[in-house]
This record gives structure tokens, sequence and C-alpha cells, in this order.
């Protein structure tokens, strides 16, 4: 029986909640028999600072690097506020990030039919929806130098931040998506402002040059950032693939998941390059929601995205696409029954919480394998 190594890394806030519920489909896996995780725990985020001063330890880094998947919660909080912007709550992540090499963030979109009525747009608009957005991760404006803010003779303060791109960063990311657009509807939307950036310039020639050179057979369609974001809303289900800068990707990527009819229902992947020897990618999965500090602790949080994202990294982890199907199966099914957690609450359903959530999409899980 093969076995993987899972690290599981809760976080702050919801995050421990939303991974206990992950641990339970987990443990019905390994009872089914088919491959076994092993699973570890370590600390991100505000938890792990008020361990050990850092948003994540060389340790716990370390057992990042050797396992084959990191499962992640969530982190911050109005808790670590104070805290030097070195060792800030998101600074783990973005470790984690950089370190593991996770330059392709795919992050779905999705509407359940259940919920179709849940989001802030039309029923016709969102009803089958089906994005996925393929966000940049270790470049860009979140990691280029300079990065600062400094005190002029004047007095006055000015800060930073400064945006580069790589054609080879570019190429790698433009791969991910045409070849995931091969196995969906075949279309690409490449989102820059080569109006007024000279890296949407270089994006937007890079871009060009590998459909032209890698993916021909793929549909390819520029479109402005801020006209992406306008679309979004207009017509969302005009989009496939929309691939994207690590700044737009963060911002495009949460408009899309709010059609859906909440944060707390989409998941995420975060990959690397392939291993050339054995194919393997290091890769983290978490939920695009964040640590909702307001609801931590009470167990209203909704836990569909942080399973989802397991059930992301049983298809493009640990090639099985069956199982994943029936987690999602499972997860279509609950919602069908009418049970909610506040954040998708509508009249005539019932409300849950954390726990009686994960509950139902073991039962249903478990029904759906038996």
């Amino acid at each position: 029986m093969t076995t993987y190594n899972l690290l599981l890394l809760p976080g702050d806030g919801i995050g421990v909640e939303t991974i206990a519920e992950v641990e339970r489909i987990i443990d019905f896996l390994n009872k089914a028999g088919r491959v076994k995780f092993a699973t570890d725990t370590g600390l991100v985020g505000g938890a792990a600072y008020d361990v050990h001063g850092v948003a994540i330890s060389d340790a716990d880094m370390d057992k990042a690097h050797k396992a084959d998947a990191v499962i992640f919660g969530a982190v911050g909080g109005p808790k670590w506020d104070g805290v030097p912007y070195a060792v800030r709550p998101e600074a783990g992540l973005l470790r984690l990030r950089k370190d593991l090499g996770l330059f392709a963030n795919l992050r779905p979109a999705i509407c359940y039919p259940a919920l179709a009525d849940a989001s802030s747009l039309k029923r016709e608009l969102v009803e089958g929806l089906d994005i996925m957005i393929v966000r940049e991760l270790t470049g860009g404006v979140y990691f280029g130098e300079p990065k600062e803010i400094v005190t002029l003779e004047n007095g006055e303060k000015r800060a930073v931040d400064t945006q580069i791109y790589t054609t080879s960063e570019i190429e790698r990311i433009a791969k991910v998506a045409f070849d995931l657009a091969r196995k969906r509807g075949n279309k690409v939307h490449s989102a820059e402002k080569r109006n007024v950036m000279r890296t949407g310039v270089l994006w937007n020639e890079v871009v060009t040059a590998v459909h032209k050179s890698y993916a021909p057979d793929v549909q390819l369609e520029h479109i402005l950032a801020d006209n992406c974001a306008m679309q979004l809303v207009r017509n969302p289900k005009q989009f496939d693939v929309i691939v994207t800068d690590n700044l737009f990707g963060d911002v495009l990527s949460d408009e899309a998941a709010m059609a859906t009819g909440s944060l707390g229902m989409l998941p995420s992947a975060s990959l690397g390059a392939a291993d050339p020897k054995t194919g393997k990618r290091k890769a983290l999965y978490e939920p695009v929601h964040g640590s909702a500090p307001d609801i931590a602790g009470k167990g209203l949080a909704n836990p569909i995205a942080t399973i989802a994202s397991f059930g992301m990294a049983l298809r493009y982890s640990f090639d099985m696409g069956a199982e994943a199907d029936l987690l999602d199966k499972a997860i279509a099914g609950v919602l069908a029954q009418g049970l909610r957690t506040g954040d998708i609450m509508q009249p005539g359903m019932t409300k849950v919480g954390t726990a009686e959530m994960g509950s139902a999409i073991l039962a249903e899980l478990q029904k759906l394998a038996a």
C-alpha cells in the first residue's frame, strides 16, 4: 500500500476548525485502504509567532519540504497586528510559497447548483459557473525588491513596492494555464495591464509567444486586468481559464469567488515545478478565505473550502481523481439537501455549524463510496 506524507498547518482562527474536518475525511480514506495518509502537524502564522517568534519555524519548513503535500488552514488576526512586518503571520505563507517554489496557484470558482441564488449576482449569470484562475505566485510585486518605506530629507515618507517579472517566470505559468485549458474548455484569457505597465507589455509578449509555440490548439484572448474584473461581474461564464500575475490574481480570484456565493466555498492549489526524475511537484492546498477571527472558536465556520482543497490534493498530488470526484459530489449532495453554514444561509434552508457540515459531507462521502 502506498503511503503519502501530509503536513497539516492549521494556522490561526477558523483554520484550526476547518482542518479538523479534513482530518475526518483523511481518517475515512485511510480506513478505506487504497492508500495511507501519514499526517504530521506544524505551526504557522500567529500560532507559530507565539511559540517561535517567527511566522514559521525552520523545523516546520523542513517538514514541508519533505511532505508529499501541505494542507494549510489560515493565518492572521488582530492579536498580531502589532508584530514586526518581517514576522507577521502572513509571512509564513509567503515563505512556504517561495521556499517550496510554488509558482502556480490554481483557484477554481465553481457555483454549485444549490447555491446559484446565494450569489450576489443573478442566477442566470452564475448557474453552472466553472472558472479556473491561474495566478503566478512567487514573483511580481509581492516579492520584488526594493520593497521599503524610507523617510525623505523633507520628512515625508516614501513607500516602494517593485513589480518584477522575467521571461521564464511568465513562460512556465502560461504553460500551466494552457495545459489546464486543454482538459477544460480549451480557452485562456491572459490578464495584464500592458497599457500602463512595462511588466504587462512583457507578459503579453511572452504569453503570445508561448501560445504560438506550445499551445496553438488552445484559444487565447488577451484582456486588460481591470476589464477582466468588470467582465467577471458582467458575464463571468464567458471565461474558462484566466492566467495572470501575482497581484491581479489575488484580486481577480477573490472577485470570482464571491460570484459563487461565499469565499468560504472555494479551494486552491499551489504547485511547484515537476521534478525531472519523479514528475512529482511540491504542493500546498489552502482555502481562499482568511482566518475570520470574528467567528473563530465558535463552530460557525464553513469547512467546505478546506475540504475541497484536500480534494484538489487528491486530484493533483495523489492521482486519486475518482476519490476527488466523489468528494465533490458529496459536497454538492449536502448542499442540495439544504444544509448551510451562516455565510451561505438562505431562506428555507437548515443552518448548521462547522462540525455538522463536516459530518454531513463525510456521511454523504461514505454513502457514495459504498
